[in-house]
């Protein structure tokens, strides 16, 4: 059996309130665009490694003042914004937005990399930069595991039934995918060991990959992807992630894929609290 793995892992990583690329000045938008792309690549923080890490979504309510005292819980009260974790970093003296990404790669590498972290704010007023970092509550009421993952299958089909752009990659419109059960109950499996044990990676504990746990469940395909998301509360926030994504992008849109299965498992004591999983397969 075959592995295709997504070439990135979508974390976090997470998707809020999308805004106009007018709504932000140039270079905010490039810094978020750049520690995106810095996220989406493994990367060395200090002594400590990190893996792909999915993009940041850009939400309006995370646009602080670049400078001066901020009280941050306040200001996302103030802002309506339901956060578990935020975190800041102001900068003073970039005088653009590539000055700004050196430092945060220098000082500030551990914040930006941290996978719990769904939500991004940049604010500049001259040479002061405030970035903020957030993971909302899970506010959305979710039906069961399986019947979620039905919906995720739903949204992926009609994704897929557009042609579109993955990063540098053409997609032409493909198939819809059919529901495997046994691929679901995998999914259900990999989510629910990646909430209990806080950690995101197309790996378990064990070192299995996709394929591996495929197999070992008796599907009997003969190809196998992965796309993985934690911290997005509905289908529609982790479909759009995984779009922002160049290579979860390319995963879904693989015309070689016919059937799915996905599912979703929380765990408040995690770092994102909900964790996603789809498996893509072909017979």
């Amino acid at each position: 059996m075959r592995f295709m793995p997504s070439v990135l892992r979508c974390a976090a990583l997470s998707l809020g309130v999308v805004f106009a690329t007018s709504a932000l000045a140039a270079d905010e938008l490039q810094l978020i665009e750049s520690i995106n792309s810095y996220r989406s690549q493994p990367q060395r923080c200090g002594t400590q490694a990190s893996n792909e890490l999915p993009p940041l979504s850009a939400d309006p309510r995370l646009r602080l003042p670049a400078s001066g005292a901020v009280d941050l819980q306040q200001a996302m009260t103030s802002a309506h914004y339901p956060m578990v974790n935020v975190q800041a970093i102001t900068l003073n003296g970039p005088r653009d937005a590539a000055a700004a990404m050196q430092a945060i790669k220098e000082s500030f590498c551990k914040v930006v990399l941290d996978p719990q972290f769904v939500d991004i704010g940049v604010n500049r007023v001259d040479r002061d930069w405030r970035i903020v970092l957030a993971r909302p509550l899970l506010t959305a009421k979710l039906g069961d595991a399986q019947s979620e993952g039905q919906k995720l299958l739903a949204q992926l089909n009609t994704a897929r039934g557009q042609a579109r752009q993955c990063g540098g990659q053409s997609f032409a419109a493909a198939a819809p995918l059919a529901w495997n059960a046994t691929l679901g109950t995998v999914a259900q499996d990999h989510s629910r060991d990646m909430a209990n044990n806080n950690y995101l990676d197309h790996k378990d504990r064990d070192g299995r990959t996709p394929g591996d746990r495929a197999e070992l469940s008796g599907y009997s395909g003969q190809l196998v992807g992965e796309n993985i998301a934690a911290g997005q509360d509905t289908v529609g926030k982790v479909v759009d992630g995984w779009l922002a994504s160049p290579g979860h992008c390319a995963n879904l849109m693989n015309p070689q894929y016919q059937e799915l299965g996905a599912a979703y498992a929380t765990d408040p004591k995690s770092n994102a609290g909900i964790y996603w999983t789809a498996m893509f397969g072909a017979p």
